[in-house]
């Protein structure tokens, strides 16, 4: 066992440098008397649309709220198909299902993300929605997906909980599709110390249902117009993430650093994970490939470093998923990613000497 320990991750070190900007902001707000659906909520919901590039943005008590409650806008009836992929967290096809709707999954491709050829083949009558995931900050090919909805009323809904601050030929995830949904989880780039998350669009209808329906159907303080939820992003919350926008940008290019320096060192061992033209990535996950994962992350495990899988079961093998009847030799390419990726630490404060520890344990499993 080594007694130099890498971690999967360190939050304390990433918001050290701010952690008193942090506490007098949540002071502030405390004096001010307002918790709910105040001024800070309002200032970063405005400041990330601009970061989106979308003309409005909503704050939610969660990316999973942000998907459901979406999802209850377009009404779903169990014979309503959304379509996305088996790959990601248990959350995308959860809203689904919890809304009403049936998840239907379209295999993905060799970059992790929803295969567009098969996905053109799976969209029917049935179809009212596609949601594309981010993956690992990945961006997802929407501006394909997008022409094959030109002439249908699907909505094309983002699932970028993984994914704030990735570009795709320049333009803002969060921007691509009709609508998209993010996760403020503390694991995320972008984060709250608890549970957050946002919607943006251009579509005013959108904003004004979420905006609507996220607080109890309420019109306003005397009238229902429709039942509704308690889904709201907190003032506290907000005024911590209104203090780390300021360094949003730096944190993201210090995350994109770190992973070309791991692509640097282990592409003659393992399938590091490669941009693709046009592709802006921020690596909320840095995932490696490789035959021996398991053996890979037990050796790490015990030279001190924390490596994890993210995911190691697709859905449609879980339970829950047990009435979609799915038959595993419709998603060859995800049974083998999931049995084959890994992903290593990474953090913007990330030492050069942690990282260079972690790429000569590996180097020393594949040459040992």
């Amino acid at each position: 066992m080594s007694n130099f320990k890498v971690p999967y991750v360190d939050i304390p070190t990433e918001i050290k440098p701010q952690k008193h900007l942090i506490l007098d902001a949540v002071s502030k707000v405390l004096d001010s008397g307002r918790y709910i659906q105040g001024p800070e909520v309002e200032e970063f919901e405005k400041k990330f649309a601009k970061i989106c590039e979308t003309e409005f943005a909503t704050g939610v008590a969660s990316g999973t709220c942000a998907l459901h409650l979406l999802f209850r806008k377009l009404d779903l009836k169990n014979s309503d198909e959304v379509i996305t992929v088996p790959n990601s967290f248990i959350a995308s096809a959860a809203a689904i299902a919890t809304s009403g709707g049936t998840p239907k999954f379209v295999d993905i491709g060799k970059d992790g993300n929803i295969d567009i050829e098969k996905l053109e083949s799976a969209i029917n009558k049935k179809t009212k929605a596609i949601l594309p995931v981010h993956l690992t900050g990945r961006p997802a090919r929407v501006d394909h997906i997008m022409e094959l909805v030109r002439d249908k009323s699907i909505l094309v809904i983002e699932d970028a909980a993984q994914a704030v601050g990735a570009k795709l030929n320049g333009k803002a995830v969060g921007s691509l599709g009709h609508a998209a949904c993010f996760s403020l989880h503390p694991l995320k780039n972008m984060r709250v110390f608890g549970d957050g998350g946002m919607l943006t669009s251009s579509d005013e209808e959108i904003i004004r249902f979420i905006a609507k329906i996220k607080n109890h159907g309420l019109a306003n303080r005397e009238q229902c117009d429709f039942w509704g939820f308690n889904c709201r992003l907190d003032e506290v919350h907000a005024a911590m993430l209104n203090v780390q926008l300021d360094q949003f940008n730096e944190l993201t290019n210090l995350r994109r650093q770190i992973a070309f320096r791991y692509n640097e060192g282990l592409k003659e061992f393992v399938e590091v994970p490669k941009e693709n033209e046009g592709e802006y990535c921020v690596y909320q996950t840095y995932v490696i490939k490789t035959k021996r994962r398991d053996e890979l992350q037990n050796f790490l495990r015990d030279n001190g470093v924390e490596a994890l899988i993210h995911y190691k079961n697709p859905i449609f093998l879980q339970p829950s998923a047990k009435n979609l009847e799915c038959r595993p030799e419709e998603f060859p390419e995800t049974l083998k990613h999931c049995e084959m990726i890994l992903s290593l630490p990474i953090y913007p404060t990330m030492t050069s000497d942690a990282q260079e520890y972690v790429i000569e344990k590996i180097k020393m499993f594949f040459t040992r």
